[in-house]
């Protein structure tokens, strides 16, 4: 269990006095659920991510895992960035952005390049191994920055609207993508986006944040079946219910 409990973070900014970005943000996030954060442009959904990881301290309150303070990056978590193209290292080929991370893995070459291969197969990308991220499509490389959080073997993803940048058709095969893996390998994923429909079609909870300073406005329990689809789940009844209720949070 992940656990963020009265969560709140200021900045001081040109010495003007503080700017409370947080205010008391509290959620859960269940072993192999999937939940969404969604909110407004700029209420702190990105600064969330990054308590949670451990890249930033929050002003008060804590993030754990299982029972634990997270203090500083913790080896179960992998995080995924909007722009993938630069999260890969433009001069190395797919296969070597995805070994860099196994570098300080224990096992043999030979294990590391099979665990490489394998997220390589996972996500679509085993012909591509050997290009370089500039020769990859947006998509693509969206997926290559998926393939290297499968590979450090992270329980828990982190997605910072890792699909905003690409066209509708792509957005939807990586989300089918991300569901699929998420799924059959077990895992963990805090999804930050501000598109209303994927989050219901993606989560199993939609955290819905009010604007700055951001407290949770609700927590939405998304009671659609899975596997989901992207036609026959977005015209369900309960599909269009969530993204009315959502709706009429957000325009509070």
């Amino acid at each position: 269990m992940l656990t963020i409990e009265h969560l709140s973070k200021s900045y001081v900014q040109n010495g003007s006095g503080p700017t409370c970005a947080l205010a008391d943000v509290s959620f859960a996030v269940p072993r192999g659920a999937f939940v969404s954060l969604l909110g407004p442009s700029g209420c702190g959904k990105s600064t969330i991510l990054q308590c949670v990881c451990g890249l930033m301290r929050p002003t008060t309150g804590r993030v754990a895992l299982e029972g634990r303070v997270i203090v500083s990056p913790p080896p179960e978590m992998a995080l995924i960035f909007q722009n993938a193209a630069a999260s890969l290292f433009p001069w190395q080929t797919v296969r070597d952005n995805i070994r860099f991370v196994l570098r300080r893995k224990a096992g043999s070459p030979a294990a590391k390049a099979a665990t490489a291969a394998g997220a390589l197969a996972a996500v679509g990308l085993s012909d591509f191994a050997d290009h370089y991220p500039w020769q990859l499509s947006g998509g693509m490389q969206q997926r290559a920055a998926l393939a290297r959080g499968l590979a450090y073997g992270a329980d828990i993803l982190l997605l910072d609207e890792p699909f905003a940048s690409v066209d509708a058709q792509t957005r939807e095969e990586l989300e089918d993508l991300l569901a699929t893996v998420a799924a059959e390998q077990q895992k963990t994923v805090l999804f930050v986006t501000h598109d209303i429909d994927e989050a219901v079609y993606l989560s199993d909870t939609v955290v819905v944040l009010t604007p700055p300073p951001a407290r949770v406005a609700a927590a939405l329990t998304i009671d659609l079946p899975r596997p989901r689809d992207q036609i026959a789940s977005r015209e369900e009844r309960r599909f269009l219910d969530a993204r009315k209720e959502i709706h009429a949070l957000l325009r509070r």
